[in-house]
């Protein structure tokens, strides 16, 4: 496909020239089943250029059969649906697409409380799947095949191993309109629609569910009854988009699942979009396992978050309690084996169905009794070195704030020290790897002999088992504790203060998105921030690709190609002011004690109160983001007294109270917001209009160089990339990016006016450990350097030229 035409799918009058270039760079790297690493600031028009590209290597090209957009952020995620449904609006052939959330958002009987309080929505679900398939399974005498409703999406493309019929009548059986049951005002109903079905949880009739029926989902038993097709189209959408807001009331309406409706539609689906999770989550990736191949275009977005969020997604945690539990399983299975010859039978007999026998059970109930001993000593080791030992007679003097116990030298590649206990104790390999299956046979035979208990084995063992295979160089395990104190009198210890868990965290999460890309058609990765580009592509594992990295030598894959582009703010430079202000460097070691005895203050502290009360005084709504929350509560507290405009300082709470504070910065009059640069507000957030008019950024927002995940995460980085490279890959550049989103909050628009202030030395060019080179070419050449006395005189002469 030589020069495609796009401009018939571009959903607006014109491109801006920024987004044609990247159309058309798009489009011929993924012709070559390339990446596109593209950096483009607010008003560059990434969204509209990547689904351009995408419609036009599906309909012009012979390549692509699908598209999967993925972002973690909940506004984007509506933002490529509207732009989708404005390309679609001058096509007469629509792209199909479709918009995912979780199962916990689309079940009729989670949303509306129906199921009890001590089981999650999603393994509820999971229980009355599996009720309902073994209702329905078919004798083999096969069934009617009802047709699906007139318009349907999806429909059995394997064997029918269920009864249609069968599954028909589960579902008459639970309407509330059914002979003998609640009159149809009854009925449950959700998102604005009224189901077929009565609130009550059904259970399945005696001439289908025999002596002791069980709970079943009719919704899920409709589903079944169609042969697995949806009776929702993309038709239900505004121009063929469908959202939960469709495909949810929809479905409940017709009495099918809305997950399920909402799988089938993006099994045939043009484009699919969905969170992070969805790609980058091994457990959430199964959603999309039948459409995600060699044939799949896909677009990230916010690329920026990649690294921390994969990174996240790829650790594991194993709490305590949770340990606990898996243990119980153990030992309650082995209690019921041995109450009587027939209950021993009983068991020995499905476990050996998993080629598992209860000798393995209490190795295991054993093995995880004995690391529930060793955590519980590791804690409380570490607690005396962190307190003293006068916290065992006093808990409550424990340290308030969640504390990380490494198990190996965060900066030296060898085994943990759990792994090492366990071998000392010949709890080899071969037990560690056996313990998921040894978990989903307790699982299964607990289920199947009808013991009440929700098992946790499997999960764990599977978390277990991980442990003992995962390298020593990119994963660090540790011992967590969660400052989360509990009133309970009966919990005793350091338990009264902490929940713990096994963490095993991943450092390195390039290799994992070098895997997930290679199994892929091609894409474009953006954001707003994403320079160096160059360093970019390296954590990113693309640079992987472009090496042929990992390739069999007997291929001779000279791999795939990766281009990159960055384009400048687009809206007029005369509308914004871009200043880095030359004060001294605002570090931990610089500044001193955040106290409010100004005689106390360091001279760096005192230099950066002049620069912080000089940039609140500017017109308008004010962001300063500080490097730490800490930091942030020492700048709001000072400039209540020396500001004449209502100060507020954010925190490091929940969703509700950061609302909150958002929208009183959001009305009336000009204020100042105070916040940490790696905090919510600082990124995602559309401070549109007049709702901001200066952010500056306080000094180099970088983590905790001292914590333990901090050290593994810059040593892996150093082996990956090389010693010199170590810290500016891992720290510095992410911190940068943060300072870069906090700045670009502020102009959002053509007629928007700010100021933009990067305060700290380091920004500027040429100075010794300057981050200069990592704004992007355009805020280098636009950001101009002055002394933080010349800042009032240029603030006041900026705003009286409006």
């Amino acid at each position: 496909m030589a020069d495609p035409d796009w401009e018939p799918y571009f959903g607006f009058d014109e491109p801006y020239e920024s987004q044609s270039d990247a159309i058309e760079a798009a489009i011929d790297v993924a012709q070559r089943q390339g990446y596109l690493a593209m950096e483009g600031p607010c008003g560059t028009g990434k969204t509209m250029a990547a689904l351009t590209a995408a419609a036009t290597l599906l309909r012009e090209g012979d390549h692509y059969e699908n598209v999967v957009v993925v972002t973690p952020v909940k506004q984007q995620l509506q933002q490529f649906v509207d732009d989708l449904r404005t390309l679609n609006a001058g096509l007469q052939e629509p792209l199909s697409g479709i918009s995912l959330v979780g199962k916990r958002d689309l079940c009729p009987y989670g949303r509306e409380d129906v199921f009890p309080p001590d089981r999650s929505v999603h393994d509820r679900c999971e229980d009355l799947r599996e009720n309902t398939a073994h209702l329905i399974e078919s004798d083999g005498e096969g069934g009617s095949e009802p047709p699906a409703a007139e318009g349907a999406v999806g429909g059995a493309t394997d064997e029918i191993w269920w009864d249609p019929e069968v599954a028909s009548e589960l579902a008459k059986a639970a309407r509330a309109d059914a002979t003998g049951q609640q009159a149809l005002g009854d009925a449950l109903a959700t998102a604005g629609a009224t189901s077929p079905y009565r609130k009550s949880q059904p259970t399945a009739p005696e001439d289908i569910g025999g002596d002791d029926p069980p709970l079943y989902c009719p919704f899920e038993a409709d589903w079944y009854a169609r042969n697995k097709a949806s009776p929702v189209d993309f038709t239900a959408g505004e121009q063929c988009v469908v959202t939960a807001e469709d495909y949810l009331p929809a479905a409940t309406d017709r009495g099918t699942c809305p997950h399920r409706a909402m799988s089938t539609l993006l099994s045939h689906a043009e484009v699919v979009i969905g969170n992070y999770n969805h790609l980058f989550d091994p457990d959430s990736r199964a959603l999309l396992a039948d459409v995600l191949d060699e044939r799949t275009f896909v677009i990230v977005d916010e690329a920026h978050r990649l690294e921390g969020r994969v990174r996240d997604l790829l650790s594991d945690r194993v709490g305590r309690q949770t340990l606990v539990q898996a243990r119980n399983d153990c030992h309650q299975l082995l209690q019921r084996a041995r109450q009587t010859d027939d209950h021993h039978a009983q068991v020995e007999a499905r476990l050996t169905s998993h080629e598992v026998n209860l000798d393995a059970v209490e190795q295991a109930r054993d093995f995880y009794d004995d690391v529930i001993r060793w955590l519980d000593d590791r804690v409380e080791r570490a607690l005396d070195e962190e307190a003293g030992r006068d916290w065992r007679a006093n808990p409550d003097s424990l340290p308030e704030h969640d504390i990380e116990i490494p198990l190996r030298d965060p900066e030296t590649v060898e085994t943990d020290e759990l792994t090492e206990w366990a071998t000392d104790r010949d709890y080899t390999g071969s037990l560690w790897r056996t313990l998921p299956k040894v978990g989903a046979a307790v699982e299964d035979t607990m289920d199947q002999l009808g013991i009440a208990r929700q098992p946790v084995c499997a999960a764990v063992g599977v978390v277990m088992s991980r442990w003992w295979e995962r390298d020593h160089a990119t994963k660090l395990r540790e011992i967590e504790l969660e400052h989360s104190p509990t009133e309970d009198q009966r919990v005793e210890g350091w338990q009264r203060e902490y929940t713990a868990g096994l963490v095993l965290f991943d450092c390195m999460p390039r290799e994992a998105l070098r895997e997930i890309f290679d199994a892929l058609g091609g894409g474009m990765l953006m954001s707003a921030t994403l320079s160096p580009l160059s360093v970019f592509t390296q954590v990113a594992g693309l640079d992987g690709l472009r090496t042929g990295e990992g390739a069999d030598d007997d291929t001779q894959d000279p791999g795939r190609p990766v281009e990159s582009r960055s384009y400048p703010l687009r809206f007029p430079e005369s509308n914004r002011a871009s200043w880095i202000v030359d004060a001294s460097p605002y570090t931990a070691r610089n500044r001193g004690d955040p106290t409010q005895n100004e005689t106390e203050w360091t001279k760096t502290r005192d230099e950066y109160a002049h620069v912080l009360r000089t940039v609140a005084r500017s017109p308008g709504n004010v962001l300063i983001a500080m490097p730490n929350y800490r930091e942030a509560a020492w700048a709001g507290e000072y400039l209540q007294d020396v500001v004449d405009k209502p100060v507020l300082v954010d925190e490091s709470t929940g969703n509700e109270a950061t609302e909150a504070l958002k929208q009183r910065f959001f009305d009336g009059e000009g204020k100042v917001i105070v916040t940490s640069t790696r905090g919510t507000l600082t990124e995602g957030v559309d401070y549109d209009g007049a709702k901001l008019s200066t952010a500056a950024v306080i000094g180099i927002p970088l983590v905790n160089v001292g914590s333990p995940r901090v050290r593994a995460v810059r040593r892996a980085y150093g082996d990956a990339f090389g010693e010199d490279k170590a810290f500016e890959y891992a720290l510095t550049v992410p911190a940068v990016r943060r300072a870069r989103q906090a700045i670009g909050r502020v102009i959002r628009g053509t007629d928007e006016v700010g100021v933009r202030v990067l305060a700290g030395r380091r920004f500027s060019e040429g100075v010794r450990h300057s981050v200069h080179g990592f704004l992007s070419p355009a805020e280098q050449e636009e950001f101009v350097r002055m002394t933080p006395d010349f800042l009032s005189g240029k603030i006041e002469r900026f705003w009286a030229d409006r």
